[in-house]
């Protein structure tokens, strides 16, 4: 017997693509919650999971921010604050932070995973370039490190689809713990 389809609580297309190439069956369900201030990746994971209701089937909620020296730093306004964003991570090491929570009607479980990210220090002309290629856009920390944004990165320790926006170790000991792998 195989293991049921995961509901994921969320329309990222990161997370989709993550879940797809971990070959983890998976619908998306676009989760009705709304984020509050001051709450956690591992509470805006768990509130999006229990939006969604499964029926016997297991839902998966995710949440992923990132932080450097303790600070939030969210989607960029506009192209000045993703260049702000880029300049104060050069050089410099930060903390991508996921929230993961994955619920039957029975039972849940709610984890968090970091992995740390190590900014070379580009040029400015290339932090320019790669604010002008706007792949910025919409993303955490204004870069994606699936994309140009690898070439920003000196090196990461932990869980790289973390940094993509799920951790994918983390799930899959999770899955395999709870007999659904």
């Amino acid at each position: 017997m195989s293991a049921p389809r995961l509901l994921l609580a969320s329309t990222s297309p990161q997370r989709r693509a993550i879940l797809a190439q971990l070959r983890i069956p998976f619908e998306v369900v676009e989760p009705d919650y709304e984020e509050l201030p001051g709450t956690g990746p591992a509470e805006r994971a768990a509130g999006k999971a229990r939006s969604v209701d499964g029926g016997e089937r297991p839902v998966l909620g995710v949440d992923t921010e990132v932080l450097l020296d303790g600070a939030l730093l969210g989607k960029a306004a506009d192209a000045t604050e993703a260049a702000s964003m880029l300049a104060s991570l050069a050089g410099r090491t930060h903390e991508v932070c996921s929230g993961l929570c994955l619920r039957t009607r029975e039972w849940e479980e709610l984890h968090t995973a970091s992995t740390f990210v190590t900014f070379r220090a580009p040029a400015a002309r290339e932090l320019a370039e790669y604010v002008a290629s706007g792949e910025w856009e919409g993303r955490a920390g204004a870069y994606a490190i699936q994309g140009l944004g690898a070439g920003l990165v000196e090196r990461i320790d932990g869980d790289f689809l973390n940094v993509v926006g799920l951790p994918g170790a983390l799930l899959l000991r999770v899955l395999g713990e709870r007999g659904l792998r």
